[in-house]
């Protein structure tokens, strides 16, 4: 696949440039990583639709527990599969160069598992669940954890966090940065 760049126009690589935190070069990268997930299909179409399945054979997502989470929330087809421009769209997020306050809405979706706009106790038992994978927390733990979870972070005392509220509680987080990331 040695002409990756012919797969786009000057335009294209410039539109891309001017949509993610990447460079032509990083463009190119990504789109090799793409590429590399199902040859056949990228080589006949390059705007093919990847399945979920494949994208989580990306080395940084096969051991994530929100994987299917992080691929549903970049599918502009709402399915979980990815185009090459959601796929770049989700490196972009997951890069070194993509801001804080970008991370922190995509971690906030990627952890609204009912995508209602808000964190509830339902969506926290999800991501407490995940994070811990097989050492499950007891009933009574995940109760205690999830209510000192809010009693921190629910500003305004509505059984919900809002965008506001999350990006409160991840200020206070330095490793999140870098627990968000895919390095190319």
């Amino acid at each position: 696949m040695g002409g990756s760049s012919s797969q786009f126009t000057q335009e294209e690589l410039k539109e891309y440039q001017e949509l993610t935190y990447f460079t032509k070069k990083e463009i190119l990268h990504v789109f090799k990583r793409f590429y590399l997930l199902d040859p056949p299909s990228v080589k006949a179409n390059k705007n093919a639709r990847l399945p979920k399945e494949k994208i989580w054979s990306l080395p940084e997502l096969k051991v994530n527990p929100f994987k299917d989470r992080i691929c549903d929330v970049f599918s502009s087809s709402g399915d979980g599969d990815l185009s090459f421009e959601d796929f770049l769209d989700m490196m972009s997020v997951f890069s070194d160069s993509a801001p804080k306050n970008v991370k922190v809405e995509y971690a906030f979706k990627v952890y609204d598992f009912d995508s209602d706009g808000y964190l509830d106790k339902s969506d926290l038992k999800h991501v407490v669940d995940r994070l811990t994978g097989e050492q499950k927390l007891s009933d009574t733990e995940m109760e205690q954890l999830v209510d000192n979870l809010f009693e921190e972070a629910d500003l305004d005392e509505d059984d919900q966090l809002s965008f506001a509220e999350f990006e409160h509680v991840i200020s206070k987080a330095p490793d999140f940065i870098n627990s968000f990331r895919i390095r190319l």
